[in-house]
């Protein structure tokens, strides 16, 4: 260099796509609605049995989180206990993280007088539509991916915070067949706190002469403490019922989050979801850190 400073090459306009993943639109046959789904695959080749998958709500938020994280952390399973898979998150056609239509996909139909007060005093977005998305799920958005990507059925996680947490859980009570792991994140129980409470007792009951195979995380923020909503001291109670159904194939976790919050809870999450759902020595095997 002739003691001129070299000049740098400055690139614009590029857009950051994370390896492995694919966007794709789907259209649910009941409701008509349109997702967004976002699909992060490894790279590598499958195991003979397929690779466990993680169906993702909200995906428009915290697709990319997670689709990261597995990719850092499946490196080195017997490290960090993560193995490769599939992850599918489920979201919606728009750049925003959220969108209101979740209101509607979560939750199940209830009465107006029964719905919690809105913090800002408005009326809630359009409710009651759970039925509808779980079959959009089950029926088409199940057999789609299973058709383009190598999945061992047998190891499928639901994960969903918040809202997406309550839906975890009205799937794990009613039909908990249809998962093998559960993760409901600051779950909404406070939104249908009755129906949780007696599913929850039914779910007891009729276990007491069958038995099931699922794991199931509960989680939330410590500083969720302090909210009227009560998430932490929900999501207890619902942990009393169902750690008392080991016996029955029911593993189930409670993880606080010390100073964390409903939102800033979620990366530390989903962190801990991978472990979870994808260690290779089941859901209770600690791994050292790399």
């Amino acid at each position: 260099m002739d003691g001129k400073k070299a000049k740098q090459e400055i690139v614009t306009g590029g857009q950051f796509t994370i390896p492995g993943t694919e966007v794709r639109k789907m259209r649910s046959r009941k409701g008509d609605r349109v997702y967004q789904i976002f699909v992060s695959s490894p790279l590598e080749e499958p195991p003979s049995s397929g690779f466990p998958v993680i169906y993702l709500l909200d995906g428009n938020s915290v697709f990319g989180t997670m689709a990261e994280a597995l990719r850092v952390q499946s490196r080195r399973p017997e490290k960090t206990g993560v193995v490769p898979a599939v992850i599918v998150g489920i979201g919606y056609p728009t750049d925003q993280p959220f969108s209101a239509v979740r209101h509607c996909d979560f939750t199940l139909p209830l009465p107006e007088s029964e719905l919690p007060v809105h913090p800002k005093g408005a009326a809630w977005p359009e409710h009651g539509g759970a039925e509808e998305f779980l079959s959009f799920i089950e029926e088409e958005l199940k057999p789609e991916v299973e058709r383009d990507y190598r999945i061992d059925t047998g190891r499928q996680t639901i994960f969903g915070h918040s809202l997406g947490g309550l839906f975890v859980l009205q799937v794990l009570l009613t039909r908990p067949e249809l998962f093998q792991t559960y993760i409901a994140g600051s779950p909404s129980i406070h939104w249908n706190k009755r129906f949780i409470q007696e599913e929850a007792e039914r779910f007891a009951v009729r276990l007491r002469d069958a038995e099931l195979d699922v794991s199931v995380l509960l989680a939330a923020g410590e500083i969720e403490k302090s909210h009227k909503s009560r998430i932490p001291e929900h999501a207890k109670v619902l942990f009393s019922v169902l750690s008392e159904l080991e016996s029955k194939g029911v593993r189930a976790e409670y993880r606080e989050f010390e100073g964390e919050g409903h939102i800033s809870v979620l990366p530390v999450l989903i962190s801990r979801a991978l472990r979870f759902a994808l260690n290779p020595g089941g859901p209770h095997t600690s791994f050292s850190s790399v």
